[in-house]
């Protein structure tokens, strides 16, 4: 009998199991902490695509400073001269620490800037692809690349390489379409597109997920951030902010495609464990999984149908040759903010050219400004990018 009362004593009485009701309540207060998940396993080192995708566009930035070749073919007139070929040009050319206009819309047009007569006039496609990669200079891609690791690491570790491999190539593509519509005879490259289309996606995916979250306001505040950041860039000479806005419309409709059904599939599981009840609660249970899943299938299919639509659109437009900025006056301060040291209009300019013993002197028709040089070999696309200062262009 001692034995017996001494097991007894030692035997804890559990509560029973809460309803169902409550059991849904209490999973539905886990929450995610900022930029983590906790309604799938997060992979641990495999952004192998993002890291990629920051390598071609450090390549295509070394390649397009090598054939610039400011040391030689500016006359030592650089930034950064211990650089040699690879120095940049004088600020007041480029802001951005990086080629002369001549570099990416003339001479080596050649890299692959958009130009609007490279694709009326010239036809030549294979722009689209090279726009994506260029930057307009060493500020640009750092700040570019780095904002591509702080949302494209997250999304990679969250939803895997296929996803977001499609969203930024999709998102490359729709940011190419929409500056293509937009672009005019500057010089112009969209390397920030797919950035844009992972802010889009982080976005929506913030926004389905958002009972999820802890530091919700510190995510949407960073992503806010991150955007008006690489907006500003967009406002600088030769940086396409309608590419930006092309992918950020894409990011946003593909992250509700590709990155939202995940979730709620996931809770819906997790409501289902430990349902242990009565019949009626379990077929409630069912119908409520079944309608969820149906509502999700309806919504993306419409939200790809959207897309398509709006891709479709902007090639028909394309195609057919049409300039939204004819439709849209104010649409190009989207792209620029006109200052005195270069316009947003797309004009024509010209300077006069005087030789006198060794001494080279542009002036300018338009404002009369001019500029003396102590040497005359001076290449045409050189004579190009000087008279473009000289003018404000």
């Amino acid at each position: 009998m001692a034995e017996t009362s001494i097991l007894e004593t030692q035997i804890e009485i559990k509560p029973p199991p809460p309803p169902f009701f409550l059991e849904n309540i209490q999973e539905q207060k886990v929450v995610l902490s900022f930029f983590k998940s906790c309604h799938r396993r997060r992979r641990q080192g495999d952004t192998w695509l993002i890291s990629i995708f920051l390598i071609l566009p450090i390549i295509a930035f070394l390649v397009t400073m090598f054939v610039n070749d400011c040391w030689r073919k500016s006359h030592a007139d650089c930034v950064v001269k211990p650089l040699g070929r690879f120095s940049f040009q004088p600020l007041s050319e480029n802001p951005f620490l990086g080629p002369s206009a001549s570099t990416y819309g003339d001479r080596l047009g050649e890299v692959g800037a958009l130009r609007r007569t490279f694709l009326i006039e010239h036809q030549q496609t294979w722009r689209f692809f090279a726009f994506q990669c260029l930057h307009a200079g060493l500020i640009h891609l750092v700040i570019n690349l780095g904002s591509v690791v702080f949302v494209g690491a997250h999304l990679e570790r969250e939803f895997g390489p296929l996803m977001v491999g499609i969203i930024y190539l999709l998102s490359s593509f729709s940011g190419t379409l929409m500056a293509a519509l937009f672009v005019q005879n500057k010089p112009a490259v969209g390397s920030s597109g797919p950035l844009y289309g992972l802010l889009g996606a982080a976005l929506s995916e913030l926004i389905w997920n958002w009972r999820m979250y802890i530091d919700k306001f510190t995510a949407l505040a960073s992503l806010f951030l991150v955007c008006m950041i690489n907006l500003a860039l967009g406002l600088l000479p030769y940086v396409d902010n309608f590419s930006s806005l092309g992918g950020f419309i894409a990011g946003i409709l593909l992250g509700s495609v590709l990155l939202c059904s995940s979730q709620i599939e996931q809770n819906s599981q997790n409501n289902g464990k430990g349902v242990l009840f009565e019949h009626s609660e379990n077929k409630r249970f069912t119908k409520l999984k079944l309608k969820q899943k149906l509502d999700m299938s309806i919504l993306r299919t419409l939200t790809l149908v959207l897309y398509c639509v709006i891709c479709t659109g902007c090639l028909v437009a394309l195609l057919r040759g049409i300039d939204m900025n004819d439709y849209c006056n104010w649409c190009r301060y989207i792209d620029c903010v006109p200052t005195k040291r270069w316009s947003c209009e797309d004009r024509v300019i010209s300077c006069e050219t005087m030789v006198s013993k060794a001494e080279l002197t542009l002036t300018c028709l338009s404002n009369g400004k001019f500029k003396v040089f102590p040497y005359t070999n001076i290449s045409r696309p050189r004579i190009n990018d000087i008279c473009s200062v000289i003018c404000g262009y």
